[in-house]
Order: structure tokens, then sequence, then C-alpha cells
């Protein structure tokens, strides 16, 4: 009688039991999201299963542990989502080992996993039942069901409970799978676009030798896949032992840091990585440790994220590429990995940048070299030697001795055509720089507008007409000596330049902030009167000290004139030789004319009048237009007497030696001068021994 009424109960319970399957059928048709769908199987669930909480443990292959991923509960819990349990130490664990469910009926009563007893009982579950995730392709996990209250599960009830893990299970791999596949499907699209980037920064390589035209190139390609508003590339500079910015890309930035910038090693983020060979990852908090003067501007930017990578080669670091953001921790190891592999193309950039730029340097100072030395063979100062042996141009030849092995800087003044390019070059030849170059530059023949330019070079673009970069004199001059011949004629605001080049051997070429930095001896001449240049503020008075460390006169030819016989024989072997003419003799009378002229032109007068004097000359007599000299009127008064008096004093030499000029008991020795010096003033002085 009793089983009567049961009946229909227990038949109407199991038809509900089949209609909740159906509905976690249907909830799983619908839902891929498996927090979306545990949501509503839990309110679906309940019309035929009592529970206060509901979780999805899976299994993790990588670390063996088992990872709660879900968890519907009817009041908080102090149990979170990720958290891991050992698969020994809890019922899930034994569940996925076994495959079987577990059943705990009241965990006061329970005895077994005393560490989980402790966590049910601290978030108030008193029973639960386990069951497991299982597909027919693998084991994922466990689906567990809890009370606050202490239940005894039947036997229909742990069935149907595994009758809904199969159809979760199910839902759960779909899931899972379809989450597997989105994942790959972003890897592979991570990995395709970081691999674009790689193939575009190798273009960017292969056209683009500037390298700031390639850091925009790279800037703009990494922006694709790597969020920053800041691109660097900073270089190591041996000289200063600093780190340069060469090129920056920063459109937002405030314009606080700039390029050509030097920034410290010391206390400097990209000083760090470029030390350390390694990159450098910072937040907004590690870079408040960093404390150089461009670390502080980075902040005062309102950069918040920062990487630096080292560029390096196979032997040594060249700098660093680095990447930096306003945003906080917009940096990941993902992005590391990629930038990695840009420095490391970067770094053949810089590489084969910094080589191309050498041997261009070097191509163009060899290409100014072999002009200038075009011009020195062409020169017609380009005396074999300095000829004569008067006693004021010994005295001149013992002070370029002095002077010529140190790098002291040397002023030569005299008057026009007086050999001061000769004693330059005698300098530089007696130098320990002697095998490097000399450059000679003449300050009056070069336009003032383009002085600055032939002197210290300029960048392309600097000027109008300027479309190509060009060496300077100074860089040509790098490790041997420059003549700044006519140094008089500089423009005074070009001045302060030449002066820094003197005191720190450094400068920037026109339209560059680049320093160059170079090792020079200055030699500089001139005709004019600097002291007056000086007095009427024409000329630095700061530069003159500096230029007049070691001042040289050079005596005009009226004051050496037993020097001009020896001279017009040089003359006239020379430029016989060049003309195939024999000259053979040069009258003694013509020899005391040209000793008689006052030569304001000085030696380079006297050197044009024996050239057309050779070209006047079709035999063995060398024929001078001596009517072209304006000869003074012979000296008078004092002057002659003083002439007079000093060719009686030698007349009485030459008698009481017998003429005999030379050796220890001569007329020279007697005398106290050389024989050369002796028969030049001979020559002067009109005397020869009678007949």
């Amino acid at each position: 009688m009793n089983d009567v009424p049961i009946r229909p109960s227990v038949e109407a319970f199991q038809e509900e039991q089949h209609r909740a399957l159906l509905e976690v059928a249907e909830a799983i048709a619908q839902h891929r999201d498996l927090t979306d769908l545990f949501h509503e199987l839990a309110a679906r669930l309940h019309r035929v299963v009592e529970f206060d909480f509901l979780s999805l443990v899976l299994h993790d292959a990588s670390r063996n542990v088992m990872r709660l991923h879900i968890l519907e509960a009817e009041k908080p819990s102090k149990v979170r989502t990720g958290t891991e349990f050992p698969i020994g130490e809890s019922p899930s664990g034994w569940v996925w080992e076994m495959q079987q469910p577990f059943v705990l009926d009241d965990t006061e009563t329970e005895t077994r996993l005393p560490e989980l007893l402790r966590i049910f009982r601290q978030n108030g579950v008193r029973s639960a039942c386990s069951v497991p995730l299982t597909t027919a392709q693998r084991r994922l996990g466990v689906l567990n069901f809890g009370r606050g209250t202490p239940h005894k599960h039947s036997e229909g009830e742990v069935a149907f409970l595994q009758q809904v893990a199969r159809q979760v299970a199910v839902a759960v791999d779909n899931t899972l799978n379809f989450e597997r596949a989105q994942a790959y499907q972003w890897q592979l699209a991570q990995e395709r676009d970081r691999l674009r980037v790689l193939l575009e920064v190798n273009n960017a390589m292969v056209s683009k030798h500037d390298l700031h035209a390639l850091l925009i190139a790279i800037s703009a390609s990494l922006r694709r896949v790597i969020h920053h508003e800041y691109t660097s590339l900073a270089l190591f500079e041996p000289a200063t032992n600093m780190m340069r910015v060469l090129a920056l890309d920063f459109p937002q930035g405030k314009g606080l840091i700039r390029e050509e910038m030097l920034v410290p090693l010391e206390g400097s983020i990209i000083g760090r990585a470029f030390r350390s060979r390694h990159p450098l990852i910072l937040d907004r908090a590690a870079m408040e440790e960093f404390d150089s003067p461009t670390s502080r501007l980075l902040r005062d930017e309102g950069v918040r994220s920062v990487v630096s990578m080292p560029l390096t080669t196979h032997d040594r670091v060249l700098g660093t590429l680095s990447l930096a953001s306003l945003r906080d921790s917009a940096f990941e190891l993902g992005d590391v990995d990629l930038l990695v592999q840009v420095a490391r193309q970067v770094s053949l950039a810089v590489e084969n940048a910094l080589a191309f730029q050498e041997i261009g340097e070097l191509k163009n100072k060899l290409a100014r070299e072999k002009l200038y030395l075009e011009d020195e063979i062409r020169s017609e100062m380009n005396f074999d030697e300095i000829v004569g042996e008067s006693p004021i141009l010994r005295t001149v030849l013992k002070q370029v001795e002095t002077v010529a092995p140190t790098d002291s800087t040397v002023l030569i003044q005299g008057e026009t055509g007086t050999g001061k390019e000769l004693i330059a070059r005698a300098i530089h030849n007696l130098s320990p720089r002697r095998e490097n170059t000399f450059v000679k530059v003449n300050c009056a023949a070069i336009p003032t507008g383009l002085l600055e330019s032939e002197l210290f070079g300029h960048e392309r673009g600097a000027f109008t007409g300027a479309i190509a970069q060009r060496l300077g004199r100074f860089e040509l001059a790098n490790g041997g000596t420059i003549f700044l011949d006519e140094v008089g004629d500089i423009p005074l605001e070009l001045q302060p330049k030449l002066l820094r080049v003197l005191q720190e051997q450094a400068f920037e070429r026109l339209g560059s902030t680049h320093t160059i930095r170079v090792d020079i001896r200055l030699v500089a001449a001139t005709n004019r009167n600097l002291e007056e240049m000086v007095a009427a503020r024409t000329f630095r008075n700061d530069l003159y000290y500096r230029l007049r460390v070691f001042p040289l006169q050079m005596p005009p030819l009226r004051e050496r004139q037993e020097d001009i016989p020896a001279l017009v024989r040089y003359f006239v072997q020379k430029f016989a030789r060049r003309m195939n003419r024999a000259v053979e003799t040069i009258p003694a009378e013509t020899l005391d004319v040209l000793a008689r002229y006052a030569w304001p032109g000085n030696i380079r007068e006297l050197e044009n009048l024996i050239e057309r004097a050779v070209i006047l000359s079709p035999g063995p007599l060398l024929r001078v237009p001596l009517g072209e000299l304006k000869l003074s009127p012979e000296p008078i008064g004092d002057n002659l007497t003083l002439r007079a008096a000093e060719r009686e004093h030698i007349l009485q030499a030459l008698e009481a030696t017998n003429w005999v000029l030379a050796g220890p008991r001569g007329a020279a020795a007697r005398l106290g001068m050389k024989r050369t010096t002796l028969q030049s003033k001979m020559v002067k002085l009109g005397v020869s021994r009678k007949r």
C-alpha cells in the first residue's frame, strides 16, 4: 500500500533529472565560456541537486597539480580560483587518478586528508561529492559539489552527478580545445607579425645607410607589435667614455631629450645595459634608482616604462637600442625576445655604418691629401733646401731647430716673400709629425664666407650648395701640422672657433653638433702687424697670445744681402735645368748690382727676376734685365764711411794672410766669419785681388 504513492514521486524525480540533463546539454550547446556555462548550470541543477558550492578543478600536466578554475558559491569563500592542490593531498587528485567518485558525508566525522578538511571547515563545507571529468580521449579533471550541511549521498544521486559530469566534460574539452586553438592562432599571428618586423628591419638595413633614417623605420615597424612612444639609438664614444644619443624618435616628447646628447655610463639606464651586456626592463619605481641627468629627464618627460637592449657584435658592445612608454609595465618578456633579435640586426647595421663611415672618411682624406701633395709638387715654393749663410738667417734656423721637436704653436712674422712657408715646412720636417700630413691654408686667398667651411668642414645641407659632406683642413691635418698663412686675414667672428681648436683640439663641422677631436700642431704666419690689429680691435688679443707661443721673425732680403749671390746661383741652376739651358757664367757686376738692390718683394721678387733672366739668356752667360730694377743711389755720408771702413778692414785681413780665405790662418778666421760670408762681402764691396 505504501509503494503506490511513492512510485509516481520517484518517477517524477527521475523525469526531472532527465529534463535537467537535457537542459545541461542545451546550455553546453549555447556557451563556450566556462564561467558563463557554470553559472547557468548551477541555476538549472539546483532544481534536482541540492548544493551550496560547485567547482571545476582541472589537471595541469606541466606542473602535475590540480588547479581550481571555477567556483560557484552561495556564500563568500576564502578559496580563490587559481589555487593549486598536490595530487596526493586532495580528493580531486584521487578522483583524477582513480577515475572514481569521492564522497564525503560529514567533515566533522571524516579523518582522511586533514589539510583539505581544515580548508573545508574554514569555508563552511560539511559534505561533498567529487566526480571525474573524462572524455573518450583524456582525463580533464574533477567536478565538485559541496553542501554546508552533512549529507548522506545515495547511489542514485552520485550516478546522476556522474552523468552531469560526462556531459560537462565534453563541454570543458571543447572549450579548452577552442581556447587552445585561439591561443595557437594568436601565437601564430604574433609570430607572423614579429617575423614581418624582422624582415622589415632587414630591408631597412639594406636600403637605409643613414642610422637616423634606419631608426625611424625600425621604430615604425616595432610600434605595430610593441606599444611604445620613444625609441633611441645611443653609441659609445671611447674618447669621452660616454654614450651619445645618435638618433631619436620621440614625436610626443617635450624636447628635453635631444639627439647628440652625451650620457654618462654611471647612473644611467643605457649605461647599465651597455656595461652588463644584458637587456634591462624597468618600471617607474625601478627608474627611480637611476640618478643621471638623462634619467631624470626621461622621468620629466613622463616615461613610465623602459627597455634597453645592448647592441653587441662578436667582439664588442657598440651601444644601446632603447624603447620607452608613457604607460606602466608596457613591456613583457615576449617583447624582449623580439627586441633581442632586432638588436642583433641593428648591431650589424651600426657596425657596417661605422665601417662605411670610417672608410668614407679615410677615402676623402686620402683624396684630399693627394690633391695637397699634387699642389705641393707644383708649388713654386717647393725648395730643396734653405739657401743662405748670413748670421741673421742662421739665428732663425737655430730657433727652428729648437722649437721643431716640440708641439708648441709657432707664429712666423715677416714681409711677403721672405720664405715663411719654407720655414713652416722645415718646422714640420724636423718634428715627430714629419711622417704625417702638412696642410697649408692661405687665409687671404679664400673668400670670407667660405673660410669656416674650408677650415672646419660642413655637413650635407649645412648651407645652399652644400650637396655633400666635406672634411675641413683641420680634420685632414689630424696627426700632422696645419699651416695658416696670412692668419691676420681671418675674420673676427671666426677667431673664437680657431681659439677653441688651439685650446681644446675640438670643433664642430658647419651644420653639425657632433664634436670632432683632432691632434694637430699649428704653425701660423702673417705679414701684418698683429699687435696693431689687437690695439685696433680687429684681432682678438687672446688668440694673438695663443698664437705667439714661439714667435719667429723672418728677415727681409735687404738685411741678408750676403745671401744674394748664393740665392742667384741656386735659382739659375733651378730654372736652367727646368728649361734645358746651359747657363754657366754670372757676371760679377751683375751680382754687385743685385746685392745693392733693396728687394721690396724679397726672395719671391728675386726668383721671378732670375727666371726671366734665364729665359733671356740663350747662351752660357746670364743676362739679367737690370733695367727693371729701381736702384737707389750709392749711399753717402756715414753709410759711405761705414762701407769704406768695412772694405778697408777686409782688404787689410786679406793682405795679412796673402789673400788666403779659408783655413785656421785664413782671412775669414781672422775676421770671425765663414769663408762663404767673406766671399759674399767681397762681391758686395767690390774687393778683388789685382793681378
